[in-house]
């Protein structure tokens, strides 16, 4: 995977939770918004539960190319492209999940990742910790129209 085009995209929960039983824990419209803006007319790279946890009618998801990573060589994912590994070259985002977090991040040079000021009880997923190699610039806390408190990172390193 080419270092200079690798970027991450993520929201996490206090604690760095990112998810719970495949499911984002909190509703968040400004996050997909973000996320949105961030990633149309790019790749997105997600694992196959991810795939599966995003809404049917948004699979896949649109403007984007979509590469979906399963280790079942066989394994079909409608308007997507399945590969069994990390692929070797990507211009795009890794969106998820950990796992695939795990194996992006000693590659990546950009992490956008939206803070929310939330517990999540039970949260299984978590984000990658990033270590002192990467600098942070953020918004300001704001307010979700849901009544949650966010806020926009940049990590580069």
């Amino acid at each position: 995977m080419r270092s200079d085009a690798v970027k991450l995209i993520w929201a996490q929960g206090n604690g760095g939770v990112i998810g719970r039983d495949n499911d984002i824990p909190w509703q968040l419209p400004e996050d997909m918004a973000h996320f949105k803006e961030l990633t149309l007319g790019s790749t997105v790279v997600m694992g196959r539960l991810t795939w599966e946890s995003l809404p049917p009618r948004f699979r896949p998801l649109p403007g984007r190319r979509n590469v979906v990573v399963s280790r079942d060589a066989g394994y079909a994912a409608e308007g997507a492209e399945v590969v069994t590994s990390l692929p070797a070259e990507i211009d795009g985002w890794v969106m998820g999940g950990a796992q695939l977090y795990a194996l992006a991040l000693p590659m990546a040079t950009l992490c956008e990742v939206t803070e929310i000021d939330v517990d999540v009880p039970g949260g299984d997923a978590f984000a990658p910790a990033l270590d002192d190699s990467w600098t942070v610039t953020h918004s300001e806390w704001q307010t979700s129209k849901t009544g949650l408190r966010y806020r926009f990172c940049t990590y580069r390193r």
